[in-house]
């Protein structure tokens, strides 16, 4: 096999994935209105691989010849070939879209446009508009303008045509942003006859554009949507006056006037129309230009508005208690008798946040320690830290300022923290902190006793309740010593210690990694039994991946589970026979990152915030803790398990990338993340079943 042929382009591997969410929203397995909010996370999707991958290759394009040894590839090569994938995805998607609503017709939901309003609904939608929308229109007239008004890239707006009767052949051009961050984008309008309408904002706005302008003696108007996506990269100054804090909040205002990199518009537009725009933004033909339907930021439809009979909807999975945990009795003790699990969103984040206010109201414990990626826009967490504060606690924070597209809420909380008192660490140079940690500190008769939290997710309690991940609670010394050696280095960087049980990117993750690997290796050219099964949101380092093909050609049964970018090329003959790769993508967001070793046996149990990228192990600060309790090792393997034998959402990955359902229809059917919650649920009932004897 060819070098080029080895691994699949990460850019590639990755519209590969956002193909398999627009799947989710094809799928007549998910309900239908859940597949409306598929169509809207494959949009947010998009708009982030645009203002930061395209981006990318944008910036090493301009490189010039060395451009593709940056690259590894050619990068014009790359960039049109995403561009003709997202166009036929982009026709795709519309068709998808057009389905829904025919099906969502059938179950009297109507999506209406400003056109199809009845005189009644008219005069709803008037009222709407004066009262509620037009307050927060700016129309802009742009022919006249020396310099065009600046496009906010999570924006989208109504490009305009205005015309007389009197004077159809002379036009005049405005825009108009639709407001979307202030209003609902979906205006629910009156039932009648048990039919459900809903129109657009942008309709609203449509509706009433003589409103707007007819005080200019317009008469015919014409409205096309139109977003820009800027480069999301953030540039810092070397100003050694700045402080990192100052340096980011610079870069941040300098990021909404990113270079553009894809400008979306409405296909119907006429094209002089376009043109003017086009030349307007200074556009050029390395700008992705995508022709679209009348409707843009279809990441708005995440938050589609509850309405239509329940099957329409997901069944309701209410959090499980955790047989281990009882909310009116204190966690810290629990911790002191056993290791534990949580599994999110099977399980309540709201055992985290408990902890948290024990230990801030405890009059033992003398301190907390956190590190924070992306926190929630009300957080509890912070919330709780704070309230330790109050009472007295030393709290630390390491909050990542590069946390991209939470900057400004990391800097938000930032100050709120420092407001009341607690230590703030801005991470560590060169290094994102994306590890997942909590450090209790409390006084008891032997001396010092260390309480940790180490999870594969962020301590954010929204995501928590859509993400899967783990989280683990324990007071074993082993994990403890080198939890707080990795605080230490946070404050002083030059004392990066030595961890024998955490593997510490960018320490000891990767030797350890390869280490374990050519342990498989080994075992297998020994005869031994040797396996891996390997859960990650992304497979993007080919070092890395080298040696997996390695180890599946001497013989070592590689699973893998990739939810995202997966570089690797699975069963392959005389390449990778021996390792095969499925990705599931259903109504949570598969995000755990959990190995398992077989080691000969005595398997090696680890969950991980790090994916196996480059940036993680070389470039980020991240924590692989190992397990140790055999009965959390059995629900981890049960986990994986019921996830290997999906046989409803998972796909298969290979060469191909098509993205075929591993549909068994000979077997009974399994759907991973419904059965794993029926699998807890079950043992919970049993628990309460022993109990009552």
């Amino acid at each position: 096999m060819s070098k080029e042929k080895t691994y699949i382009n990460r850019e590639i591997s990755w519209l590969s994935f956002n193909e398999r969410v627009l799947q989710e929203a094809a799928d007549p397995v998910t309900p239908l209105i859940e597949r409306l909010k598929f169509l809207g996370i494959f949009s947010s999707n998009l708009d982030e691989f645009f203002r930061v991958r395209v981006a990318t290759i944008k910036r090493i394009m301009k490189e010039g010849k060395k451009a593709k040894v940056l690259l590894g590839e050619n990068p014009v090569k790359i960039f049109n070939e995403i561009e003709q994938t997202v166009i036929k995805q982009q026709e795709t998607f519309d068709e998808i879209y057009r389905n829904i609503l025919k099906e969502l017709e059938k179950n009297k939901v109507f999506i209406i446009n400003e056109k199809q309003l009845t005189s009644e609904q008219g005069e709803h939608v008037k009222e709407y508009f004066h009262h509620k929308v037009r307050p927060t229109l700016f129309p802009v007239m742009i022919d006249n303008l020396d310099e065009f008004p600046v496009l906010h890239e999570r924006s989208i707006y109504l490009a305009i045509r205005l015309r007389k009767k009197s004077s159809s052949r002379t036009s005049k051009h405005a825009i108009i942003e639709v407001p979307s961050q202030i209003l609902s984008r979906f205006l629910v309008l009156p039932e009648k006859d048990g039919n459900t309408f809903i129109i657009l904002l942008d309709d609203v706005i449509r509706f009433s554009l003589d409103v707007i302008f007819s005080m200019f003696g317009f008469t015919i108007f014409e409205a096309y949507t139109i977003k820009l996506t800027r480069d999301a990269e953030l540039d810092f100054d070397d100003d050694i006056t700045m402080s990192f804090f100052e340096i980011v909040s610079k870069s941040l205002k300098q990021r909404k006037k990113g270079s553009p990199v894809r400008f979306i518009y409405d296909c119907e537009i006429p094209l002089n129309f376009l043109k003017i725009l086009i030349k307007k933004n200074n556009l050029t033909g390395t700008d992705t230009l995508i022709p679209g339907g009348r409707y843009h930021n279809f990441k708005d439809f995440m938050n589609f508005p509850s309405v239509g009979l329940p099957d329409l909807h997901n069944n309701p999975m209410s959090p499980l208690p955790h047989k281990d945990l009882d909310t009116r009795k204190s966690i810290l003790s629990a911790m002191r008798k056993k290791d534990i699990l949580l599994h999110f969103p099977y399980q309540s984040f709201h055992y985290v946040t408990d902890l948290l206010r024990e230990a801030s109201l405890d009059p033992r414990v003398i301190s907390i320690k956190m590190t924070l990626y992306r926190v929630a826009n009300n957080s509890s967490v912070v919330n709780a830290l704070i309230r330790a504060v109050r009472n007295g606690k030393s709290v630390t924070v390491v909050m990542e300022l590069q946390a991209r597209f939470d900057e400004e809420a990391n800097i938000f909380w930032t100050n709120r923290l420092r407001e009341e008192g607690a230590h703030i660490i801005h991470g560590v140079p060169n290094l994102k902190v994306h590890s997942k940690m909590c450090l209790i500190t409390r006084k008891e008769k032997n001396g010092l006793a260390h309480y940790v939290n180490i999870g594969t997710g962020n301590y954010n309690e929204n995501t928590a309740r859509l993400y899967s991940d783990h989280s683990l609670l324990t007071v074993d010394k082993r994990i403890s010593r080198e939890v707080i050696k990795l605080f230490n280095f946070f404050v002083n960087n030059y004392k990066t210690g030595t961890y024998k049980y955490l593997l510490v990117s960018p320490f000891t993750l990767r030797k350890k990694l390869n280490s374990l690997i050519k342990n498989e290796i080994k075992n297998a050219q020994n005869g031994k039994e040797a396996y891996m099964i390997i859960k990650v949101n992304s497979l993007f380092d080919k070092q890395i991946i080298d040696n997996l093909y390695a180890a599946g050609r001497a013989g070592v049964k590689i699973r893998l589970i990739v939810r995202g970018v997966c570089s690797l090329i699975p069963g392959v003959e005389g390449l990778s026979d021996n390792i095969s790769v499925v990705s599931i993508l259903d109504r949570f967001l598969e995000h755990s990152r959990i190995f398992v070793f077989c080691n000969g046996g005595d398997e090696k149990y680890y969950i991980s915030s790090a994916d196996w990228m480059v940036r993680n192990i070389d470039r980020r600060v991240e924590v692989t803790c190992p397990v140790y309790d055999k009965k959390i090792q059995e629900e981890l393997r049960n986990f994986l398990d019921i996830q290997l034998r999906d046989n409803t959402k998972a796909r298969e990955i290979t060469a191909a990338q098509d993205n075929s359902y591993k549909r068994e229809l000979e077997n009974i059917p399994v759907r991973a993340q419904i059965d794993f919650y029926n699998f807890m649920k079950g043992k919970i009932e049993a628990k309460q079943l022993d109990e009552k004897k």
